[in-house]
C-alpha cells in the first residue's frame, strides 16, 4: 500500500514560505505528504491560503480569525470573512479559540469572537479548527455551548492530557497532533496521542512552527508531517502506514472531501 498522508493544519501562507511554495510542494510529496490544509488567521492570511488552495490542486483552505487578531475582527471583517468562506476550496472555519498566554487581544473579546465565529461554522455547516494555549477551560465550555456535534471540529496541535483529550472526543472533536507530540519533554501529550480512537485521529505540522524530531531547532515544513506519523506509529505501536491511512481519511472526513 502507497503511504499517504493529509497535513490537516499548516500555514505554507507564511512569509517563510514566499515564493518558493512549489518546493515545499514538491517535497513534501517525497515525503508522502499528498494533501495539505492552508491555515488563516485574518483578512490577509485567508486570502493567503485560498490563493494557494487554487494554485495547487491538492491544497485546501481554512479561513477565520485566529485569537491573537480577535480586536481587529470588526463588522467590515466579518463580511469579508463569510465570502471567503463560500470559496469551493475552503473546507473548514479556523483557525479560531482563545490564547490567554500571548493576551494580546482582551480576553473577553476572545471569547466573543470565538462564539460568534462558531455560530457562522453552525449556520454554515462548516468543521472548525481550534487553537487553545493556556484556556482550556473556557474553549471547552464555548464549544459545548455551540451545538458543535452538529458541524464538528478539530483540536489542532493538541497539548492536553488524556482527560482533556476525552472532554473533547466526548464533544465529536477529531483531535489533532503536531511535532510537539515527538518532543521529550511531552510525556502528557504522548499518553494522550494513544488513546485517540483511530476514527477521531489527525497529523499536522502547524509549519513553520513546532518542528518534530529529528528536525527540531529548525524551520518546519510540510513534509515533516511524516515524522509525526513515524512518532504516533511507535506510540500507538502500529505502523507508519496504518497511521498515514486512518488520519487520511479522517482528514478528508472531517472536511467533506469526497474526490479523490
Amino acid at each position: 500500500m502507497t503511504m499517504k498522508i493529509f497535513d490537516s493544519h499548516t500555514h505554507l501562507n507564511d512569509p517563510h514560505y514566499a515564493g518558493h511554495e512549489a518546493e515545499f510542494v514538491a517535497h513534501a510529496k517525497a515525503l508522502h505528504v499528498v494533501n495539505m490544509a492552508i491555515v488563516g488567521s485574518d483578512t490577509d492570511f485567508n486570502q493567503g491560503a485560498i490563493d494557494l488552495a487554487q494554485r495547487f490542486a491538492n491544497l485546501y483552505a481554512i479561513v477565520g480569525w485566529h485569537p491573537e487578531f480577535s480586536k481587529d475582527f470588526t463588522p467590515e471583517a466579518e463580511a469579508i470573512l463569510m465570502t471567503q468562506l463560500h470559496h469551493p476550496k475552503v473546507v473548514a472555519l479556523g483557525e479560531i479559540g482563545l490564547d490567554y498566554h500571548w493576551n494580546t487581544s482582551p480576553q473577553d473579546v476572545e471569547r466573543q469572537v470565538f462564539a460568534r465565529q462558531l455560530e457562522i461554522a453552525n449556520d454554515l455547516q462548516k468543521p472548525v479548527s481550534i487553537h487553545t494555549r493556556d484556556a482550556f477551560e473556557d474553549t471547552y465550555k464555548i464549544l459545548k455551548a455551540s451545538q458543535i456535534q452538529h458541524f464538528g471540529g478539530i483540536m489542532h496541535s493538541f497539548t492536553g492530557d488524556e482527560t482533556w483529550a476525552n472532554r473533547f472526543l466526548d464533544l465529536g472533536m477529531y483531535v489533532s497532533f503536531s511535532g510537539m507530540v515527538t518532543f521529550k519533554n511531552a510525556p502528557e501529550i504522548q499518553a494522550a496521542a494513544k488513546i485517540i480512537p483511530d476514527d477521531r485521529l489527525l497529523v499536522e505540522t502547524d509549519a513553520p512552527y513546532l518542528t518534530p524530531v529529528p528536525y527540531r531547532g529548525k524551520p518546519n515544513e510540510p513534509g515533516y508531517t511524516y515524522y509525526v506519523v513515524q512518532k504516533l506509529a511507535e506510540l500507538r505501536q502500529t505502523t507508519p502506514v496504518h497511521i498515514a491511512q486512518v488520519t487520511y481519511d479522517n482528514a478528508r472526513k472531517v472536511f467533506g472531501l469526497t474526490d479523490e
